[in-house]
């Protein structure tokens, strides 16, 4: 039973949302802008067989076409508008970021503010447009080639179709791009990691559904089913403690007297994450890994054979090779995009601009180097929590026929955004209740 103190602070927290307006806009701009989204992953391209398309996304499940389907909701199996999902758009993103930790302009840019910000998004906009052109015709060309038992999913192929194809497909992923930016701007919480979420979420359901069929059919044991459930449930408590966790650093302020007042001496606490890069590795990873293997894929370099066919068997789901780049681009990204998001330095700077320091620490480059050596440890133990979240899945799925909706990376994802979401709803409202006392401050000194 919940306490009188918690039935208090839950009844405030209503009576706080019930009244926040501009929460409650945000939150139905987020659903209408998800709904539509959702929507879109069920308007077919044309010249689309869908017995045929179904038929050969069947026979060619089990690898990184799952991959693919599970970051595009659903929509490459469909061969919808949406197929390509928002996955070009994180490609280039990527690629941005690197140039910009890599080249002094790109690093000039990044240092500008707000400014440079537009301009290194604006680039991002233009590489994904090249990359959703250029995955979207070795899509339709790869369909063309792709025969099932009745023929093509392709009605009427020819030059018409890929041109069409590549203009629908490239249309839906800068439409995606527009939407996740919305989403940003005017809803509730990051716009591109809500439309990913929600198309994980939305293939739950299903996955749950034919893990039971298995059962039920036989052709997976209640035990291993049993046994599927409870990794479910410990990765998620995982996730969860771990998303949650931070390693706080005592800050301390002097005390300053102006005039006869004494001003300072309170102490802060600096939070770090363990994951400080959240759910950024898994998905760079899991993008950087589908953009060569999709274009194999689709491009029949299994049935031509060769050492090209060999290369895309390796990287298949379970496979030691696929396993070995898959942690090591994880570990990769979750130093970069920590070392993007936290600047040492920068931090150190700012704390003795301010008079603040760390208790045994000496201001200045000592206080940066203690961020920089606590960082590093506590990115050590995300990285490798991430790797255990997301290959532990792996060999699992490798051993049965488990849908891939359940695997860590998906379940990472939708704990982090969850917490994210969450975490900002709290924070509008918050501000919510701070700009109520401050309104009720001034009209009582009128």
């Amino acid at each position: 039973m919940p306490s009188a103190a918690e039935a208090l602070a839950a009844n405030m927290n209503f009576s706080a949302f019930s009244k926040a307006t501009e929460l409650k806009s945000r939150i139905w701009f987020t659903v209408l802008a998800l709904i539509i989204y959702r929507l879109g992953t069920y308007i077919p391209v044309p010249g689309i067989d869908p017995a045929m398309l179904s038929e050969i996304f069947q026979r060619h499940s089990g690898g990184i076409m799952d991959m693919f389907n599970m970051f595009s909701g659903g929509a490459l199996q469909r061969m919808t508008i949406f197929a390509l999902g928002v996955m070009p758009y994180i490609t280039a993103s990527i690629i941005v970021q690197l140039l910009s930790a890599i080249l002094p302009t790109f690093e000039a840019l990044k240092k500008e503010g707000q400014s440079g910000h537009v301009k290194l998004n604006q680039y991002s906009r233009y590489l994904t447009v090249l990359f959703a052109a250029v995955q979207s015709y070795a899509l339709a060309v790869g369909l063309e080639n792709m025969m099932g038992s009745q023929g093509s999913a392709v009605i009427l192929s020819g030059t018409f179709f890929r041109i069409s194809t590549m203009i629908t497909l490239t249309g839906g992923t800068m439409f995606l791009m527009w939407l996740g930016e919305q989403i940003t701007a005017r809803g509730i919480g990051n716009g591109v990691s809500l439309i990913i979420y929600a198309g994980i979420v939305a293939g739950l359901p299903n996955a749950v559904g034919q893990t039971l069929e298995l059962g039920r059919t036989g052709a997976m044991s209640s035990w291993f089913i049993f046994l599927i459930l409870l990794l479910v449930v410990a990765v998620l408590a995982v996730c969860v403690a771990c998303e949650r966790a931070q390693r706080r650093i005592l800050i301390q302020y002097p005390k300053r007297q102006v005039g006869n007042k004494m001003f300072g001496g309170e102490a802060s606490h600096l939070p770090l994450k363990i994951n400080t890069s959240g759910v950024i590795p898994p998905i760079f990873a899991s993008s950087l890994l589908l953009f060569p293997l999709t274009l194999a894929s689709f491009s029949n370099v299994q049935e031509k054979g060769g050492i090209l066919s060999d290369i895309v068997v390796m990287l298949g789901h379970g496979k030691p090779l696929f396993m070995l780049l898959y942690a090591a681009l994880i570990v990769f990204f979750a130093f970069f995009y920590t070392a993007v998001v936290f600047n040492p330095t920068d931090t150190a700077d700012n704390l003795k601009k301010y008079g603040g320091f760390v208790p045994g620490i000496r201001p200045g480059k000592n206080t940066a180097d203690y961020f920089d050596y606590v960082l590093t440890r506590l990115t050590v133990l995300g990285s490798a929590y991430l790797v255990a979240i997301c290959l532990l899945p792996e060999f699992l799925m490798s051993r049965g026929a488990i849908p891939f909706y359940l695997g860590g990376t998906s379940i990472l994802i939708v704990v982090s955004v969850t917490i994210d979401t969450i975490s900002r709803i709290q924070s509008h409202l918050i501000a919510h209740q701070y700009e109520g006392l401050i309104k009720k401050s001034k009209l009582r000194g009128r």
